[in-house]
């Protein structure tokens, strides 16, 4: 199974999210749909970045490597660097 890592961003609270899952589709839809708690207080999240794992642990190693740099430009030069690529 492949695991994602992934980036969404909400224009109305201009907050990024970060997290993992094996099915990007139906996490996005979890996180409009309130299901999430963090990301429950708006239905606008767009996903902006996504990189593939081939396991569970890589990508939740992904995930907090993101998170511990506690940055937005990181998050924010992350989705450049993809979009260059």
């Amino acid at each position: 199974m492949i695991f994602f890592v992934y980036i969404i961003y909400s224009a109305f609270l201009d907050k990024f999210y970060v997290g993992y899952t094996s099915d990007l589709k139906k996490r996005l839809l979890e996180h409009n749909t309130g299901i999430s708690d963090f990301t429950s207080k708006t239905s606008d999240w767009e996903m902006k970045y996504t990189e593939s794992f081939p396991d569970r642990q890589l990508a939740m190693k992904r995930e907090k490597e993101i998170k511990k740099k506690k940055s937005r430009r990181y998050i924010e030069w992350i989705i450049t660097q993809q979009m260059k690529g």
